[in-house]
């Protein structure tokens, strides 16, 4: 095989017990991880709001947005539930570009995948020591979620991994929710498989052993839009959808239906700014059908410091180095929004 053999890298294990989980904050954890069951099985009315930059690239930035979340949080506390997005893995379609701090601590140096494991791990946890707020990432590469999956309270997989076998698995074994996104396709028959899969129980190698896992019955979908042949988007945010998607669930025997409405990617055809229509529209949809309102339990926004995107290298603080996101200010105000809105 044509694998350079570079450096061996560290276990998660070794990972953990270099840089370990205050007691506290797994306290913490622990609480805020039941809140958001509560949500995704029913037993709460509250919603999800799960938001922050489109890829976590600068670890100051990071934490100075996420700590403008909890005044916020706590404003909104008795109806919504904020998860900061701290996404450190970027797929990319063609392969090419800023893969993520995993891969490039700092994006205008070379790949450096064990100080990339060190730095992620720090950024996630300096988010929940500093904020109380448990994490969002997407898991990417499932052989890496250890790394990770003590400091989580959302796990997303992308529309690029829902239909891989070995995401589906680990995330039968995640003890947190795990949002499946439609594929880029659109076949919602494909999300619903990987929610089928997720939540049944399974044998299988990871990491060199063999294990067993107990099924996910948090594991949900997420609707993020499409692309069809011609590379045109369709989003499928709209009522006729969520509709549509209550009855697929209906014919299946799934527990704690569940949907997270993507704001950004297809659904908006990556124009930062119609996330604020588009989450509108939803809030609105659960409104007129109590179905939609069962179903529907959050939204996912790109949001940062600064709106917009820019190329690595311009070195404008707060502001994305991949798609483009929504500015602090219209992002604090689409939150209280929601909040009056559900």
């Amino acid at each position: 095989m044509g694998l350079e053999f570079m450096n061996m890298l560290p276990s998660p294990a070794e990972i953990r017990e270099q840089f370990p989980l205050p007691a506290g904050l797994a306290d913490l954890k622990e609480k805020r991880d039941a809140q958001i069951k509560d949500v995704l099985t029913g037993k709460s009315d509250k919603f999800l709001v799960i938001i922050g930059p489109c890829s976590a690239d600068n670890e100051e930035a990071v934490l100075d947005y996420a700590t403008r979340l909890v005044p916020i949080q706590e404003k909104v506390k008795d109806r919504v539930i904020i998860i900061p997005r701290v996404y450190t893995n970027k797929p990319r379609t063609t392969g090419e570009g800023y893969k993520g701090l995993l891969h490039q601590p700092d994006p205008e140096k070379r790949p450096n995948m064990y100080e990339g494991i060190i730095a992620i791990r720090k950024m996630h946890m300096h988010v929940v020591q500093e904020t109380g707020l448990t994490t969002a990432d997407e898991m990417l590469y499932p052989e890496n979620l250890r790394y990770l999956d003590d400091l989580m309270s959302y796990i997303a997989v992308g529309a690029r991994s829902v239909e891989n076998q070995q995401h589906r698995l680990v995330a039968s074994g995640c003890d947190v929710p795990v949002g499946m996104k439609n594929p880029t396709s659109g076949d919602l028959s494909v999300m619903l498989n990987s929610v089928v899969a997720a939540q049944g129980s399974h044998e299988f190698i990871f990491r060199g052993w063999e294990v067993k896992t107990p099924g996910n019955p948090l594991a949900h979908t997420i609707l993020r839009g499409a692309v069809n042949k011609h590379g045109q988007n369709l989003p499928n945010y709209h009522y006729e959808d969520l509709i549509l998607l209550h009855e697929l669930y209906s014919k299946r025997d799934l527990k704690n239906p569940a949907c997270i409405v993507d704001g950004n990617h297809s659904n908006s055809g990556k124009q930062h700014f119609e996330q604020i229509r588009i989450v509108k529209e939803v809030l609105h949809s659960r409104r007129h059908s109590a179905q939609i309102k069962d179903m529907v339990k959050g939204v996912m926004i790109e949001s940062y410091l600064e709106p917009g995107s820019q190329k690595i290298g311009e070195h404008c603080y707060g502001k994305s180095i991949t798609d483009p996101c929504l500015g602090w200010e219209d992002s604090e105000r689409l939150i209280y929004e929601i909040a009056e809105g559900i």
